[in-house]
């Protein structure tokens, strides 16, 4: 899907490179013509030695005085995270999830155009949604290979998922977008993002109950102490 991984580009690099292009694309509609690495940096939450590196695998080293020109530098990450060109995308399973990513309108802008929508229930085979019909999942193979699809979202039951991730797979999709709350199994050269809502939301709660023991004065287990227990 993109020219990173040909250019050997660190995949901690190109995880990070969708946060500078927010960045940049907030920058661009402010009429900002030129930003800092610092001001980058702060704007993507990024420090600045980190971000210098990032650029500097795709061969852009800003001018020293000036910075990075900002239109220049969203082409150059578009183009390495092969947002120059049109992907289309199918999503699977419409539930409320599914729905909601439908219906989300920042695809387009980004690259993205969705392409196909799927689902197993009956009730919902033919309704229109963003301009188009959901089609069985029966159908699925046939409509991916006709619309010419490279990504897949899932956004079924967890029951569900690793039997649609086998056949998108077979269908010949390399690239995955997980929503369903499992760990899918897929055999190399296909990539698979998992996007776990509930597991966010529990790294979230663990950061506000240590926030809380501090209030209250309550200990916190540190690791060494967590050594000392198990010794």
């Amino acid at each position: 899907m993109s020219q990173a991984r040909e250019r050997g580009i660190p995949e901690a690099t190109v995880a990070r490179l969708p946060l500078y292009l927010r960045a940049l694309n907030g920058l661009s509609e402010r009429g900002t013509a030129t930003v800092s690495s610092e001001d980058l940096a702060l704007a993507a939450g990024v420090n600045s030695a980190k971000l210098r590196k990032d650029l500097s695998h795709l061969g852009s080293y800003g001018t020293r005085g000036v910075g990075y020109d900002v239109q220049y530098l969203i082409y150059q990450i578009s183009r390495e995270l092969g947002l120059t060109q049109d992907w289309a995308v199918a999503i699977v399973g419409l539930g409320n999830l599914g729905r909601a990513l439908a219906n989300y309108g920042g695809f387009v802008s980004r690259g993205f155009r969705v392409a196909a929508l799927f689902d197993a229930d009956p009730a919902v085979v033919g309704e229109r949604l963003v301009g188009m019909a959901v089609d069985p999942v029966d159908r699925l193979e046939e409509v991916l290979g006709r619309r010419g699809v490279s990504i897949v979202v899932i956004a079924t039951p967890a029951s569900a998922a690793q039997e649609v991730a086998d056949r998108v797979i077979a269908a010949g999709i390399t690239s995955i977008l997980n929503f369903a709350p499992v760990v899918l199994t897929v055999p190399d050269g296909v990539d698979v993002r998992k996007v776990d809502l509930s597991t966010e939301l529990q790294i979230l709660a663990f950061h506000e109950q240590r926030k809380a023991d501090r209030e209250a004065g309550s200990p916190i287990m540190t690791e060494d102490w967590a050594e000392a227990m198990d010794a």
